[in-house]
């Protein structure tokens, strides 16, 4: 294929942090180069890529001189403006497009994108004002949550509606006048989807990583998934119909909710490698950061098979200070960040424990 860059090609990055990182670890063997776009001095990712670019994402002229110095761009985190990525794909090919940014930027557009692709989701409503949310509620009842629409993750940017729960201080509280209103669901389990798209249009889907948050932080991804069979293929067919529909190269994380029936609600989507894929480094014959590079390059993509069950801990603030113990566990395999400073809800890197028998 025409399309396919060859080794030696500039991946540009723009974001710094640590899905760039090793992302740019993952191109490294594949004989690619990263140049890293971001705000950010001595970022995670510019650590270990061979360029970095300190610049705003607003700055025309350092975008221009960026673009100029790459063969592909793409990103490693969605809360970037959607006029930076278009002015970009003006000049180069950015990979996933700027349509499938948006879609992801809005937590209402991508439930109605989901909704609209045939997924199933909770219930939601779109919320703009306190007379809005009074409905919302009256419709959708308690206990839900009101969340923002945009740049909210690892739990900030939402509040609880309970039944005590004043609706006036919580809209207050939110400091938004864009936020979605989200019914609560019985669940069983939280689940994840990471699938690829590649150049030509092929799709492969991860193995469903089972997940379990703590103070809104994913703590551990567990795989395989404690799910029945029906179940993961419902997921990871859900999660490929919506890549295919985004028209989306690269990468796409589906967060799912797992129902008593065996179900799968969709949650959120993230067009970019995502924390809860972390497992394949160790776990699976490709990485996800692999995968990424091979799907954005137009590279035939990798095999999923899983290789040993694996459970990823994440390493939040102080947890990292055990990395000499880590480091030191058998069938461990410590992943570390480069962040100067741990402070407490800051993920700082994670362990991959694989079971060998």
């Amino acid at each position: 294929m025409s399309d396919v860059l060859a080794p030696g090609a500039v991946i540009g990055i723009i974001g710094g942090g640590q899905l760039g990182r090793m992302t740019a670890l993952a191109a490294a063997p594949l004989g690619y180069r990263c140049h890293i776009y971001t705000p950010e001095k001595d970022s995670p990712a510019s650590q270990v890529a061979e360029k970095t670019t300190v610049a705003a994402y607003e700055d025309e002229k350092a975008l221009t001189e960026f673009a100029a110095s790459v063969d592909v761009i793409t990103y490693e985190f969605e809360n970037i403006p959607v006029d930076t990525v278009q002015r970009l794909s003006e000049l180069v090919p950015v990979r996933p497009s700027q349509s499938v940014l948006a879609v992801s930027q809005h937590r209402v557009a991508e439930k109605d994108f989901a909704r609209d692709s045939g997924a199933q989701t909770a219930p939601y409503r779109h919320v703009t004002s306190l007379d809005q949310l009074q409905e919302a509620v009256a419709d959708i009842g308690r206990p839900a949550v009101l969340k923002t629409c945009r740049f909210g993750y690892d739990g900030k940017g939402q509040v609880k509606i309970m039944d005590e729960t004043d609706l006036a201080a919580a809209w207050a509280s939110l400091k938004s006048d864009d936020a979605v209103l989200e019914g609560f669901v019985s669940f069983d389990k939280e689940i994840s989807v990471i699938v690829a798209r590649s150049l030509d249009g092929s799709c492969t889907a991860f193995p469903v990583a089972q997940n379990h948050h703590v103070d809104h932080i994913l703590s551990t991804s567990t795989v395989p998934a404690a799910i029945s069979e029906a179940t993961e293929q419902t997921a990871r067919t859900t999660a490929v119909a919506l890549a295919e529909r985004l028209d989306l190269v690269g990468l796409l994380a589906v967060e799912m909710f797992v129902t008593g029936d065996g179900g799968v609600l969709v949650n959120e989507v993230a067009p970019r490698p995502h924390n809860s894929g972390h497992w394949t480094q160790d776990g699976c014959v490709t990485s996800q950061f692999e995968q990424f590079v091979r799907a954005v390059t137009g590279l035939p993509l990798g095999p999923v098979d899983i290789l040993f069950p694996t459970v990823m801990q994440n390493l939040i603030g102080s947890d990292v200070d055990q990395w000499k113990a880590l480091a030191a566990e058998p069938h461990a395999k410590l992943h570390l960040y480069g962040k100067a400073e741990a402070r407490p809800g800051r993920k700082m890197g994670h362990v991959n424990r694989i079971s060998v028998s």
